[in-house]
């Protein structure tokens, strides 16, 4: 499903003596100068009345929603103008430019990730030097073994075949994001999806990679996914309707001129359609579909049952399938999801064997399939495991067996892991998965684990250039050519580098409103932080069932050495099924008081001091912080609020918005008058206090936003500044991006920029933009 959500892999208060927070935020000498500021833009008012279930209220600035409003993308320029005004002033006008370079100075001239083979060639993206995006490549597989084959790889063995270049795209048309990427299976197509608007209405694409010439063919606009047949004959890709929500599955014959034939369509508006392959290529997975056989048409796994999903492999004439479908007679969806498997024919789909139940301290998240194993990804304790099991499997299936039943062989994982990603994994016959792990304090690794033998090679590890000698020590590199000195690693020692010694990363457990422990992970640097006094800033998604990541960023170290705390909130919405529900519909108040909990606990525990917690949401965890300054408007100094998600109410109401009808599932359906009654409750915009004072929040926005329209961040802003506190407001300001989508413009560089102007607005607005860094 399309999700109103991050996925982006980023002012000083003006006191008057009218201002109630000015006795008790910052002395004189922290109180920023705010002489050369400009007064803030005034949007104009345009009476309009809403109505639902028999109630009315006034919504001044609802022609925001024409963006084709000249008044309106005046206002957007006054709004970027004030904003620069705001942030060029930190720091004595130089803050800003200072983080840049230091961002930029922690990063490689290039950057690239190890060869994934595949078949007879090795694949592998890099972004050459200096430039923002990445080039997907490949050469002839090399004989030799792993570490062989990338000293061959390294010294231009072969010669390489550039498959798509992000950067060629970007020069040409100012903006680019990549889809959907698929390699056919014979290895002689390549398969994309391509947005040069940021409005995310995506284009296929189809070059063919011996000739270099992408295929001349009728333009297919709001392209979602992709699946090659196993013949690479056919290609299959849904479409998406006005609201962008994918409907309908085309057929694309290849080498031919028939035109694009329809398979499949979904009429159900609270449905999105997917599709996918299976490992070995054999089925395409709508419903399930022979790839190499159209004439059978679909298959259902079940009958379609309300909130019951599957996830689908083959391997040897079984269909594996990860579900939460009803064990029972029941209709109800089983809490969690559980493994089973059937014959792969028609007539057998409904003869089902449960091979595994998910125990009291793990669950099932996905699953991955190869010619000798299946690959498990659970969670345990909130943390990601990954483990593989032999195939095929070899026990009686008479009774669902636990996973431990199974032999699995768990991965070796640093003990404070926070994030695992799968990597590209798509040679079916291969023996090896590759994942890369990191966490607050692990660069990203890149792993693989040999699953024939129980063994597992680190292969490269982020660079971090331009830091302290004293990282040295902790195998952190500061010259380029990091794949070459992690070949050294691979023959020495077979240990992941962590900064552990220099930051400290705690995960704890916060009670809740209503006594549940909500986890919390807080990392700060060990010589910088000071207990009571630090900084520091929350951050949360909580919806969607979204991790919040907890990755590694080397944009971070900037904050760390100057003394801030970073905490992450792993509030209710976002994680395991159970963990989502509550935080949805009805629960969702529960994200945003476990979201304030953490806060109160970061400033009663000394990891922060009460008038220094700042907090960043994106996209919908824009919601969850909006919700909380509304909620307590005294809790947090400074906000950064991200393509949020603000205008809740209103945009709930109108189904003909992009995703609005498959946002019920989460949010609730503003038709039914007690759903509609909770989402009015907690709606950023509909709840703000008149005359409060407010803390100083930066929202940012994008005006070719399909997600969340631009308009959300600009009402917000304007009815802050006219219903609160008039000098506190004046730090509230709006950054909207006038060529970019949801997504921001992602460049390598480019999100230094931005999240530079990020960490600048947070520290002019606590009056600490004159701390420097230690180095």
């Amino acid at each position: 499903m399309l999700h109103r959500r991050q996925p982006l892999p980023a002012l000083v208060r003006l006191f008057s003596t009218s201002c109630r927070r000015r006795s008790h935020l910052f002395s004189q000498s922290h109180r920023p100068s705010t002489d050369i500021l400009p007064p803030p833009p005034v949007a104009k008012k345009v009476p309009f009345t809403v109505s639902a279930h028999g109630r009315s209220w006034s919504d001044p600035y609802h022609w925001m929603r024409d963006t084709s409003d000249p008044d309106l993308a005046a206002l957007l320029a006054a709004e970027n103008t004030y904003a620069d005004a705001f942030v060029s002033s930190a720091g004595g006008g130089g803050l800003r430019a200072r983080l840049v370079a230091e961002m930029q100075a922690r990063l490689p001239p290039s950057a690239a990730s190890p060869p994934q083979p595949w078949g007879p060639w090795l694949y592998y993206q890099y972004v050459p030097n200096g430039m923002e995006y990445p080039v997907l490549s490949r050469k002839l597989r090399p004989s030799g073994g792993l570490v062989g084959g990338f000293l061959r790889h390294l010294s231009d063995w072969e010669k390489e075949e550039v498959l798509l270049d992000w950067n060629e795209i970007a020069e040409k048309f100012g903006y680019v994001h990549i889809g959907s990427c698929r390699i056919s299976p014979d290895h002689r197509s390549l398969a994309y999806t391509l947005d040069t608007s940021g409005g995310e209405l995506f284009s296929l694409e189809v070059k063919d990679l011996q000739s270099k010439h992408v295929i001349s063919c009728q333009p297919v606009k709001g392209v979602v996914s992709l699946a090659w047949a196993g013949n690479s004959k056919n290609l299959f890709y849904t479409v998406c309707d006005e609201t962008l929500r994918p409907n309908q599955v085309f057929c694309k014959k290849m080498q031919s001129d028939e035109a694009d034939f329809l398979v499949f369509v979904e009429n159900d508006v609270n449905c999105c359609v997917d599709i996918t392959s299976t490992k070995d290529s054999k089925y395409i997975t709508v419903f399930v579909m022979e790839s190499g056989n159209l004439r059978e048409g679909l298959w259902p796994v079940r009958k379609r049952s309300n909130k019951v999903q599957y996830f689908l492999e083959h391997h040897n004439g079984f269909f594996y399938i990860l579900t939460n479908a009803p064990l029972s007679d029941s209709e109800t969806a089983a809490e969690g999801y559980y493994l089973a498997r059937c014959r792969a024919e028609k007539s057998l789909m409904n003869r089902w064997q449960v091979v595994a139940l998910p125990g009291s301290d793990y669950t099932f998240q996905d699953m991955d399939i190869f010619h000798e194993n299946l690959v498990l990804f659970l969670r345990k304790d909130g943390l990601p495991l990954f483990c593989s099991i032999d195939l095929p499997v070899k026990v009686d299936f008479q009774e669902p067996k636990e996973l431990c039943d199974l032999a699995p062989w768990f991965f070796p994982i640093p003990s404070n892991l926070c994030s695992i990603l799968p990597g590209p994994n798509n040679d079916f016959l291969s023996s090896t998965y590759r994942l890369v792990v990191s966490s607050p304090v692990i660069p990203d690794l890149t792993v693989d684990f040999d699953m024939r033998n129980k063994t597992f090679t680190i292969l490269h590890q982020e660079e971090v250039t331009g830091l302290s000698s004293s990282l040295h020590t902790l195998g952190l590199q500061s010259t380029v050519s990091s794949i070459q000195q992690n070949l050294q690693l691979i023959e020495d020692s077979q240990s992941w580098s962590d900064l552990s010694k220099l930051f400290s990363c705690e995960r704890v457990q916060v009670i809740s409103h209503d006594g549940v422990s909500i986890p919390l992970m807080i990392l700060y640097s060990q010589e910088e932080h000071i207990h009571g006094e630090s900084p520091g800033i929350l951050y949360g998604y909580g919806a969607y069932g979204e991790d919040l990541d907890k990755g590694w960023c080397s944009d971070r170290l900037s904050l760390l050495a100057r003394g801030w705390v970073l905490a992450f909130a792993d509030v209710r919405g976002g994680g395991d099924p159970s963990w989502h529900l509550a935080g949805t519909k009805s629960n969702k108040i529960n994200s945003v008081k476990d979201f304030a909990a953490c806060g109160m606990h970061l400033i009663k525990e000394g990891f922060v001091h009460e008038r220094r917690l700042c907090a960043v949401g994106c996209s919908a965890g824009g919601l969850l912080v909006g919700a909380v300054i509304n909620m307590l408007p005294n809790l947090l100094s400074a906000a950064v609020l991200k393509v949020p998600f603000l205008d809740t109410c209103n945009t709930m109401l109108d189904p003909t918005l992009p995703l609005t009808i498959l946002d019920y599932e989460e949010f609730g359906d503003p038709n039914i008058p007690v759903e509609f009654d909770v989402i009015q409750s907690y709606s950023p915009y509909d709840n703000i206090s008149g005359g409060v004072c407010y803390p100083s929040v930066l929202v940012t926005a994008s005006f070719n936003d399909t997600r969340v329209g631009v308009w959300e961040a600009a009402k917000w802003v304007s009815k802050v500044r006219d219903v609160t506190c008039p000098s506190c407001s004046q730090s509230v300001v709006l950054k909207t991006n006038m060529q970019s989508g949801h997504f921001g413009e992602g460049g390598r560089l480019m999100s230094c920029e931005e999240t530079a102007f990020e960490y600048a607005f947070i520290m002019k607005a606590l009056g600490m933009d004159d701390i420097g860094a230690k180095q």
